[in-house]
């Protein structure tokens, strides 16, 4: 049986964790309205999306261990010596943490440096994909066919970084094989043919030309400039205006064959 003693102590714990209760509430409500302000400032702000996207996200974690901190002074627990604890065993943490860290000040790295910005089509570490934000610790890419790749900021900021939308154009670098039967100005002019498409960029110009002679066809190179957000249709649109040019050409693409001559 529970004697009164114990019921009259259990009554005022319970009333000792109201206050701590209503602190926690409110502080959550108030975490959850400086996040409202702070988006609507970053939204006015000339911040990069993935630069607003780190704020926020260590905005938030700053404001939860204010929090916490206040509910546990609140509910007795002395601070104090949770933060002498936390510099005994800062060691420990900062090792066990590392990597965590060597991110985040890679984030840091990343927006001071700006080698690519929120909708860049980049190439890191060998991913390749559109620059979705800069978290905390990672760098989210979005790929062609809507994969999401998250790199870790230490590994964006070690690895070599290549911005195809910082210019604002890129160059469509196509090679095709044609039979040697075929002559060379016929082919040239069916390839830019092929790049006379709305999205091509005419400054500067389209150019073809014979890249290679092999052994079984000549290998032809087809350049054409367009803008950043048009590369991939214009690629696959152009590709297939080759194969039509050709046909209406009669230039043959090749294949490896072997003629055997026989003597009588």
């Amino acid at each position: 049986m529970i004697s009164p003693e114990q019921i009259e102590k259990m009554i005022d714990y319970a009333k000792s964790l109201i206050p701590v209760a209503v602190i926690f509430v409110v502080g959550m409500l108030v975490i959850r309205l400086i996040l409202k302000l702070a988006d609507r400032s970053l939204e006015k702000s000339r911040l990069e999306r993935a630069a607003t996207s780190l704020i926020k996200s260590l905005l938030r974690v700053t404001l939860y261990i204010i929090l916490g901190m206040i509910v546990a002074e609140q509910a007795g627990i002395k601070v104090t010596g949770i933060v002498a604890l936390a510099s005994v065993a800062s060691l420990a943490i900062s090792l066990s943490f590392q990597n965590a860290l060597t991110n985040v000040i890679g984030g840091f790295t990343l927006l001071s440096t700006h080698p690519f910005k929120s909708g860049d089509y980049v190439e890191i570490a060998g991913q390749g994909g559109t620059v979705q934000s800069i978290d905390v610790t990672y760098t989210q890419l979005s790929t062609a066919d809507n994969k999401t790749i998250s790199i870790p900021n230490s590994a964006v900021v070690a690895s070599q970084i290549v911005n195809y939308s910082s210019s604002g154009t890129r160059r469509i670098d196509i090679t095709v094989g044609a039979s040697y039967d075929a002559p060379i100005p016929v082919v040239k002019a069916a390839l830019l043919r092929a790049a006379n498409i709305p999205t091509t960029l005419f400054t500067p110009e389209p150019f073809a030309g014979v890249k290679n002679y092999g052994d079984h066809a000549i290998e032809y190179v087809l350049q054409v400039w367009t803008s950043s957000s048009d590369y991939w249709p214009s690629f696959y649109t152009i590709n297939e205006n080759i194969s039509k040019e050709f046909e209406t050409d009669h230039i043959e693409f090749t294949y490896p064959h072997l003629n055997v001559h026989m003597e009588k």
